[in-house]
């Protein structure tokens, strides 16, 4: 049986800043940025895991994954795998390294690459992708794939079993459903702060006419800016006449629409601020964009403030308005509080915010008892590839929905790996499909070779002409 015997960083970074894209409020200099580890075995298997940050720190990023790689050399593939739980539970158990946490910043979220990269190595032990690996476990199997440690207060590995068998009966059928349809998607790339109007409107209609019809964009660095640009989007997603050929508007009062908001073609917008208003403010500055009618404010202020997110929400309410986080929620931890605070609407997890796999299960389970759906967080590198596995594990064996819980899509740097996410004309995710891909996130060696911080060629061009040599 195979051993990991090693591993291979790459502190992997993509000039966006200079485009604008992945601007907002808070974030005005985004080169997007893979911390990137490849765990190797003494045979073929290897397994390809990262993080995502958004440019200096990388490096800082990238040390603290060595760390917690060299957690794993010398182990046994298959008993890594026989208890992925228990897995999770030995990575995060060095106390030295888990003082620098614990369970939060650097350290964790270098966790979440590595617990990611095994994950992949699981997958392609078994030669399925990733969802289809989890989808595939019995009940018992899958709660003991999950991080349990701080959350029975809200949920017991009792309750989670209850809900999986009541879900497993209907599995084969949802599989079948969303292979055929696919996984319901909303794109944020028309809505970038650092757009022009005539890029968001030209971006939107492509949006449109491509299928989608849930949009985001970006708020919070001045009120009549962002309301302008939100009825320029609003203007376009509600006129019957940007739909695709042959599409007919749907119904805004529909059970998978109701309470978000839409507009009369079925179409619905979302607000993101990431983080830069105080409680009051929140409320004051949203109260002013009521005329867009958005479905939810996102990250409306502090990501650990559970009871600020609650007075927004409860501030909001009267409005229709709902109130969404997780992108930089660090744990689960976090989001059982935000659940059991009931001061969210929409819970959004992020693949590698959260430490792998493992912690998201958990987080999964925590949602679907409260009744939360679950839209996850997609804005950056990679994050594409890995989200859609996780949406899919999500309806097909733990909440059994999927209309509600939209899927972020960004339409960035998808050519650097080697089996990319994809988008059908409907404008939903395609369900990943082949055997061989795992966690989706193995990145071409040439893009590697490229961008690679600081000595890719890409970079190193870079620094010549800034240099004039």
């Amino acid at each position: 049986m195979p051993t990991i015997t090693g591993y291979e960083t790459h502190d992997v970074r993509f000039p966006t800043s200079l485009t604008g894209d992945g601007t907002d409020a808070m974030n005005t200099d985004c080169d997007y940025s893979s911390a990137y580890v490849t765990l190797k075995t003494d045979s073929d298997l290897v397994g390809h895991g990262m993080t995502f940050t958004i440019g200096r720190g990388n490096e800082i990023v990238i040390e603290a994954i060595k760390e917690v790689s060299k957690r794993l050399v010398g182990k046994d593939t298959e008993t890594l795998f026989a208890d992925m739980g228990k897995t999770w539970d030995y990575l995060m158990a060095d106390p030295q390294l888990r003082w620098i946490g614990p369970e939060k910043g650097v350290i964790h979220i270098a966790s979440g690459a590595v617990n990611n990269a095994l994950w992949d190595m699981y997958a392609r032990a078994r030669q399925k992708p990733l969802w289809k690996l989890v989808v595939d476990f019995t009940p018992e199997e899958l709660v003991r794939s999950a991080a349990w440690r701080y959350i029975s207060d809200a949920i017991t590995k009792e309750e989670a079993l209850a809900m999986l068998k009541e879900k497993e009966a209907s599995k084969n059928e949802r599989e079948a459903f969303v292979r055929e349809v696919g996984y319901p998607a909303y794109v944020t790339s028309a809505g970038w702060l650092g757009y022009s109007d005539e890029k968001v409107a030209r971006l939107t209609k492509e949006a449109v006419a491509a299928g989608f019809n849930h949009f985001k964009m970006k708020v919070g660095a001045d009120q009549a800016n962002d309301l302008r640009r939100g009825k320029i989007i609003r203007s376009i997603i509600d006129d019957p006449q940007y739909l695709p050929s042959g599409a007919k508007p749907r119904n805004p009062d529909s059970e998978d629409l109701k309470g978000k908001n839409a507009g009369p073609t079925g179409a619905v917008l979302m607000i993101d601020a990431n983080q830069v208003w105080d409680v009051q403010q929140a409320i004051d500055y949203v109260k002013g964009l009521q005329d867009i009618k958005p479905w939810f404010i996102e990250e409306p202020t502090a990501p650990d403030d559970i009871l600020g997110h609650a007075a927004i929400r409860k501030g909001l309410k009267p409005y229709g308005i709902g109130v969404a986080t997780g992108e930089h929620a660090h744990n689960r931890m976090v989001f059982k509080q935000l659940l059991q605070a009931e001061a969210i609407d929409v819970c959004q997890i992020d693949s590698c915010r959260l430490a792998g796999v493992s912690e998201v299960i958990s987080v999964l389970l925590m949602a679907a008892k409260f009744g939360v759906p679950v839209c996850p967080h997609a804005g950056g590198v990679g994050l594409c590839e890995y989200v859609i596995h996780l949406s899919l594990i999500d309806y097909i064996s733990i909440s059994g929905t999927m209309e509600r819980n939209v899927l972020e899509f960004v339409d960035h740097l998808h050519e650097h790996f080697v089996t990319p996410c994809s988008i059908n004309s409907r404008g939903r995710y395609n369900v990943p499909s082949n055997p061989h891909e795992g966690y989706s996130i193995e990145m071409h060696a040439k893009s590697i070779t490229e961008y690679e911080f600081p000595n890719g060629s890409y970079w190193v061009g870079r620094k010549r002409e800034q240099e004039g040599t």
